[in-house]
């Protein structure tokens, strides 16, 4: 279903579009792509929001964090503002302190996309960003499809990314969801998990340092679960900084193929998500600065599956470069299995991603 939710600030239209398939409903709009809203059913087959969206056009304009937005052309913070590539520099726009963040103020998160197809549970939205848009070189041609799908044993939302340019150029594309599984004011007792045997700790600008750290033995160690608000307050000197986590977690399993990484579970509502993607990190974000009137700090978290932040900047993390010729392309899901009364799941406690 297609409906009219407004115009952006240049009085371009927007339009809401909702999507159906057993056990999964969602709401996409074309600005900036954003998933506003995804209901699953909790441990007693109640649909619930597990997103945090906006009611208005207005607020997006005006209060959003980057909700469920797709951010690009560089998801993330890249250094200074600026890149070489092949010999030449590039300058973007400064919005994080000195750092250029997902794109800049003009960025993918703040344009109407066009919708290229739509049916009842997918739909496929693209735009061309022009050559020097926010200071990238090149025309890029991005296209980000979502697919719901569900049966007995779950559902899930599958968010696939394209892009093609005609010079070269960095494409870094993910979705900036907060997840929230239960509903309540915090997802601090939320369990996460996350196969992440590295970090990429910050300085005080949150950019990498470059250093590759262990999270063996440290607040970062979600290898096996953990409460996202248990070791907020253990002194670990990145996540006091932070305060909260803002960080990259590097996969120990490699990129490029579709596999389980992690796995959240609302102890609420006895909802769990999977997560799935050919990503080699993802940026765990817990909302450490949300705040205005209606969502305060740690009322949802993020998790942004993505390469690096300021890859372009460090040769020695995975390259970000596309070329002509080449296709950029990723894909993410967000998975949720069917929940019992008892908060297993239809594979059973513990088997979902393991």
């Amino acid at each position: 279903m297609r409906e009219a939710f407004g115009e952006d600030g240049g009085g371009n239209a927007v339009h809401r579009h909702t999507l159906a398939a057993p056990g999964v409903r969602a709401r996409v709009l074309t600005y900036g792509c954003v998933l506003q809203s995804l209901e699953v059913p909790d441990s007693g087959g109640a649909f619930g929001n597990v997103v945090i969206g906006l009611d208005t056009m207005e607020d997006y304009l005006t209060r959003s964090r980057y909700f469920g937005a797709v951010v690009g052309r560089y998801g993330n913070r890249i250094a200074g503002g600026s890149f070489t590539l092949d010999g030449r520099e590039h300058r973007l726009p400064r919005n994080n302190g000195d750092a250029s963040l997902h794109g800049g103020p003009g960025g993918f998160s703040n344009r109407v996309w066009s919708v290229e197809s739509a049916g009842p549970a997918a739909i496929t939205l693209t735009r061309i960003s022009e050559d020097g848009e926010e200071g990238y070189p090149g025309r890029l041609t991005a296209r980000v499809t979502y697919t719901l799908s569900g049966g007995p044993d779950g559902a899930e939302v599958r968010i696939d990314y394209h892009a093609v340019t005609d010079a070269p150029t960095h494409v870094n594309l993910t979705n900036h969801s907060y997840f929230n599984l239960d509903g309540g004011p915090n997802v601090l007792d939320h369990e996460l998990t996350l196969d992440a045997g590295h970090f990429l700790p910050v300085d005080e600008a949150q950019i990498p340092t470059g250093e590759l750290a262990p999270t063996a033995g440290t607040a970062f160690d979600f290898t096996t679960p953990h409460r996202v608000g248990a070791r907020l307050d253990d002194g670990h000197p990145q996540v006091k900084a932070a305060n909260g986590y803002d960080h990259c977690m590097v996969f120990s399993s490699p990129a490029g193929e579709l596999r389980p990484v992690g796995r959240l579970r609302g102890p609420g509502s006895g909802r769990v998500m999977e997560v799935l993607t050919t990503e080699p990190g993802v940026q765990f974000y817990s909302g450490n600065k949300l705040a205005d009137h209606v969502w305060g700090p740690g009322s949802g978290l993020c998790l942004e599956t993505q390469h690096f932040p300021d890859s372009p900047n460090r040769p020695e993390f995975p390259s970000t470069v596309l070329r002509p010729g080449e296709e950029y392309r990723s894909t993410t899901v967000y998975r949720f299995p069917a929940v019992t009364a008892t908060g297993g799941t239809s594979e059973g406690e513990g088997a979902s991603w393991r």
